[in-house]
């Protein structure tokens, strides 16, 4: 058990790198606490140390969680919350050791249990959950965006610093409104996200083979995305802006493009697709729009 705890840790670590990321440099990205760097904290305010902090604030960013407070599902019962349902929690180890007196010597030994951030926990008191300073307001929302979104009926979700698609659970993640730069570049990115929630099985059935971060299949399926955004923005006339992490997908579009000639055929057709899918929800359907 303790050399399958000390290799998931480490193949955790090595897949960051492979991507090019360094765990313990992640959380000054990801705009933990205010854009303060702090360490993972236990639900009583202690820190945590060693390998934990690394593997936490990994977790943290890779959720998009702007917490630093982490606890075990019988802690947040205690402190009268309830961790939501489908929530998946994260391992950190404790290490000691043991005596044996008999012969003499002691045996160190270590262990892993599983503790959930509080943004993933609900009821717990206010000063647990980070404060996001807003940068535009409520009122600055687009209606017409926000009808088109609410037909759709996707399960969209606000919280952390990070907008994605999760097939497995089938929600639409999106950090908070006010976080924005402009109410236009919110609805350009949940317009990107609404282009992936249509890759699922039971929708539109779009499947690239196997993906993973990086590879072709993946580059594939955020090119029909950036797309389906930019379909959707034009017909909602909305103005979107580039988005952080479009540097990154570059290099991975171009060797698709490179590869086959037929790519960005295939990709506006698929992102077409989207559009027009999530278009059937209105009703009536929107004047002015080509079928």
């Amino acid at each position: 058990m303790k050399q399958d705890i000390y290799k998931q840790i480490t193949d955790k670590i090595i897949a960051d790198l492979e991507q090019g990321e360094l765990t313990w440099l992640k959380p000054w990205s990801a705009g933990n606490m205010d854009g303060r760097i702090v360490r993972p904290l236990r639900h009583n305010g202690m820190a945590y140390s060693g390998i934990n902090v690394l593997m936490l604030w990994g977790a943290a960013w890779e959720a998009g969680y702007n917490s630093p407070y982490w606890m075990t599902f019988k802690q947040a019962k205690e402190l009268g919350a309830h961790v939501r349902k489908g929530e998946r929690g994260n391992p950190v180890v404790y290490a000691n050791t043991i005596t044996r007196t008999e012969e003499e010597r002691t045996i160190p030994f270590m262990k892993a249990y599983s503790v959930f951030n509080v943004e993933q926990i609900d009821g717990l008191a206010d000063h647990y959950y980070a404060k996001v300073e807003p940068v535009i307001n409520a009122a600055q929302r687009i209606g017409n965006a926000d009808s088109f979104v609410a037909a759709t009926g996707a399960d969209i979700r606000h919280g952390g610093n990070r907008a994605y698609y999760s097939s497995g659970s089938d929600h639409v993640q999106m950090p908070p409104f006010e976080c924005f730069r402009s109410p236009e570049s919110y609805y350009a990115t949940l317009a990107h996200e609404l282009t992936h929630w249509t890759k699922h099985k039971k929708r539109l059935d779009r499947e690239f083979g196997r993906k993973k971060w990086g590879d072709e299949a993946y580059a594939r399926e955020e090119l029909v995305a950036e797309l389906g955004a930019a379909f959707l923005c034009a017909d909602l006339a909305l103005t979107p802006e580039p988005g952080t992490d479009h540097a990154a997908y570059i290099q991975s579009w171009l060797k698709v493009l490179k590869d086959d000639k037929r790519a960005m055929f295939a990709a506006a057709a698929h992102a077409q697709r989207a559009a027009d899918f999530l278009h059937g929800f209105q009703q009536p359907r929107e004047e002015g729009v080509a079928a």
